[in-house]
């Protein structure tokens, strides 16, 4: 049976859900340990750092400088001070720092990928990442600063810095030095030895933190924006034959095909929704088209589950230790794992993606208050006093704002490079800047879809009106009407509403909605 409680870092096996469960689970996250072979490793490798030390070998950034300063040789007994200049150097982050779930995601994947044992860090340095973890010592990480190319140099610097005395922390709520959380924490710290400060410091461990954690959000709301849309679709007395899967099986996206299978199962048995009519064949795109359109953001999300899924258990750091196990031949070799391209890629296609998720939100909020749009199946702004009430006119407002701002944020940051250190770095991903835009633009469409659950509960309760009052919504969407319904009225006249839409933004955000909806199609 697994343990749940317990996860063992090998380097190879981490998952999303484990990143998620130590991100998000305090104070009841599961224990990190180092798995007994993975501390074999990365002791081999250690112990293949002193040799060539002992026999002089000339090794990049374990006798030699870094970046441009490769070609620099450090004598043996500059090599320890030359990885604390590593860490001091390039702690020059700025900006607000990460809130503390992304930082225990971070402090995880830096100690996953070290755990493969091609790094050269002891295994006492890589225990002291993961003892911070445990005792829930979270660095202060500034946002900025990280190019995405040679890895997270700069926030991975301020991740490090505490275990050699440095640096300020989050510890029981209290902003603190280093040195004093570790003090109260009982650690004590250390004096880097050869290759750790560069093994701590150059992978893409931020931007990897970004992708899963913003991955997981995309797959809840990808699920929401189902929802919300079927909910908007029985408001406006829609129809779901768009829906039906012989028009799917004619263009095989797979996530056209499941898209649609889902939004069948979330109507099913609705009472709200209209019958074939010669009078009225078919939807407007934002409801006709949900399959095609949320099918295609689906496949962004697919792929990017694939590369971070790849990316949690890679060694991205450089140079890399390979020990032959036949001979006993070392090998140190240079390569670019660090870069984060791929990461960036998938996090900008991500990105634009999930904004269309909010394009069409904004469009059916629209129509659920504009009375000429559909048709006057429900009053202007979802209001019965009109011209007295402006009712959900301003809401909509809002939506159109967040949505507009997310066609700014989509401009891909993977496209930009800039050179650094004197040109030898000289293309660079922009993979954190790519990640914190995508986070933003999450941020932007999750509360454009708390506005349209919203809209569309008060449609129903106009649409009930001329249905019944007894009548019922799909199997999917009643419930989440029911949950709406628990945290919000229906609006009779102008009121405050702000504190409305947070409430239905916190359903979204801690999945309430979801975990609604898949209760009921579970029964």
């Amino acid at each position: 049976m697994t343990n749940t409680n317990l996860i063992q870092l090998d380097g190879t096996s981490l998952t999303f859900d484990q990143v998620q469960a130590v991100a998000y689970g305090q104070p009841n996250a599961p224990r990190i340990e180092i798995g007994a072979e993975a501390g074999q490793r990365v002791t081999r490798a250690a112990n293949a750092v002193q040799t060539l030390l002992e026999r002089g070998v000339i090794a990049y950034g374990i006798t030699t400088g870094f970046g441009a300063f490769k070609d620099r040789i450090i004598p043996p007994d500059q090599v320890e001070l030359l990885q604390r200049n590593i860490l001091v150097s390039h702690a020059v982050g700025v900006g607000d720092p990460f809130d503390i779930p992304t930082t225990r995601a971070i402090m995880l994947i830096r100690a996953n990928t070290l755990s493969r044992g091609h790094s050269g860090i002891r295994l006492s340095t890589l225990q002291l990442l993961v003892d911070m973890l445990n005792a829930g010592i979270h660095p202060i990480i500034p946002k900025k600063g990280s190019l995405g190319a040679s890895g997270d140099l700069a926030p991975l610097a301020h991740m490090a810095l505490p275990i050699i005395g440095e640096g300020v922390v989050e510890y029981q709520g209290e902003k603190l030095s280093g040195a004093e959380a570790f003090k109260r924490a009982g650690l004590k710290p250390i004096t880097l030895a050869a290759k750790e400060g560069l093994a701590l410091t150059n992978g893409t461990s931020v931007m990897t933190a970004l992708g899963v954690l913003e991955t997981l959000r995309a797959e809840r709301y990808s699920q929401t924006a189902d929802i919300a849309g079927c909910l908007s679709l029985e408001a406006l007395n829609g129809t779901d034959l768009a829906f039906d899967e012989r028009i799917h099986n004619l263009r095989p996206f797979p996530r056209q095909k499941e898209c649609a299978s889902n939004l069948r199962s979330l109507l099913k048995d609705s009472e709200f929704t209209r019958e074939h009519s010669s009078l009225n064949v078919q939807d407007a795109y934002t409801l006709r088209c949900m399959p095609q359109v949320h099918g295609a953001v689906r496949d962004a999300i697919a792929y990017a589950r694939w590369v971070f899924e790849i990316e949690l258990n890679a060694v991205t750091d450089n140079p890399l230790i390979f020990i032959d196990d036949a001979t006993g031949k070392i090998d140190v070799l240079s390569g670019g794992n660090f870069h984060g391209e791929p990461l960036a890629i998938a996090m900008d296609y991500l990105a634009f993606s999930v904004s269309e998720l909010g394009n069409i939100s904004e469009r059916r909020t629209m129509r659920l208050t504009d009375e000429c749009s559909n048709t006057h199946t429900l009053p202007a702004f979802l209001t019965q006093n009109g011209g007295l009430n402006s009712g959900f006119m301003i809401l909509q407002y809002t939506a159109a704002a967040l949505a507009t701002e997310n066609k700014v944020l989509s401009h891909p940051a993977s496209v930009d490079t800039i050179p650094t250190s004197a040109n030898v770095e000289d293309h660079v991903s922009m993979g954190v800047t790519a990640g914190l835009k995508l986070r933003s633009i999450l941020d932007n469409v999750e509360r454009i879809l708390a506005i349209e659950l919203m809209s569309a509960a008060q449609g129903v309760d106009f649409r009930k009106q001329s249905v019944g009052a007894e009548a019922q919504l799909g199997k999917g969407t009643q419930p989440v009407y029911d949950l709406l319904r628990q945290h919000i009225p229906f609006i009779e006249a102008d009121i405050t509403m702000y504190g409305y839409i947070e409430n239905s933004r916190q359903m979204i955000a801690d999945g309430s909605v979801v975990e609604s909806v898949n209760r009921a199609l579970a029964l």
